[in-house]
């Protein structure tokens, strides 16, 4: 149990058995459980659209309200409401017995630094049986496949209090954050809101000729795609979360497709 930060009420569920973990009759070659903010209108099609031939996703929403997010006291409030919800939510996707569980939501990861983020694993697999998949750490794992990547900038939905534990997530494992953006958003529901146009001009924002590697973290951001254009233009990695989960998710279960449309990750990692 974690008291400190909202977990409460913590109970094992009960352990699926390799054989009921198998794929199902649309899913032969991976079953995916996904948990993701009821607010969230971005993770469905995103991951829909990088899904391979053979994959299953199964996604299950953890119930918070859209509340504002105008001050750093709101955000505080809106991240608790969340970790109160996830266990609940974990509990709902494991009915279906996926083989992985992806953890879509990524200030919970980030929060009070990547130690946190392991404690958060270790807990979450406990309660599931299966691993899960941290935004966290699958943006850390991302980096880590271009080799020698030290200076990065990061764009993000959210106030500063959220911005300053995903800049310490990155300093605390040895990157320098040269330029870090928070864009926020009003609420969770209009992070989903963020266009296109604005979403190109935050990258600009945040490059210069010393920024090695740009990642959008914030899974409410629809930036995947926007990212493989990036890198068309900048000539270097552009990484967007909801690519990295993915991507982490797929690998981690022997998953070796090339999917195109989601940029460098994806398609040479």
């Amino acid at each position: 149990m974690r008291s400190r930060g909202g977990w409460v009420n913590w109970r094992p569920v009960r352990p699926w058995t390799r054989s009921q973990r198998m794929p199902d009759a649309l899913g032969p070659r991976l079953k995916v459980g996904v948990i993701t903010p009821a607010t969230n209108t971005i993770v469905q099609p995103e991951f829909d659209a990088m899904r391979p031939s053979g994959i299953s996703n199964q996604l299950t929403r953890v119930v918070i309200p859209d509340t504002p997010v105008d001050t750093e006291e709101e955000f505080t409030r809106m991240m608790s409401t969340v970790r109160a919800s996830v266990e609940t939510a974990i509990d709902t996707v494991m009915a279906c017995a996926p083989s992985t569980v992806i953890m879509a939501m990524t200030a919970e990861t980030f929060w009070e630094g990547t130690m946190d983020a392991n404690a958060l694993q270790t807990h979450l697999e406990a309660r599931a049986h299966v691993k899960v998949v941290l935004g966290a750490q699958a943006c850390q794992a991302a980096i880590q496949r271009y080799g020698g990547i030290r200076k990065i900038s990061v764009i993000t939905p959210y106030m500063p209090s959220g911005d300053a534990q995903v800049r310490r997530s990155f300093t605390d494992v040895g990157f320098e954050v040269v330029n870090l953006l928070g864009l926020k958003s009003n609420s969770p529901l209009l992070m989903g809101h963020e266009s296109p146009e604005r979403l190109r001009r935050a990258v600009r924002e945040v490059d210069d000729p010393s920024v090695e590697l740009i990642l959008q973290v914030g899974t409410n951001l629809g930036f995947s795609r926007v990212a493989a254009e990036a890198e068309r233009w900048l000539g270097k990695p552009v990484l967007a979360v909801n690519t990295c989960t993915y991507w982490h998710a797929l690998r981690s279960n022997g998953i070796e497709d090339r999917i195109e449309g989601f940029g460098s990750l994806l398609m040479e990692h």
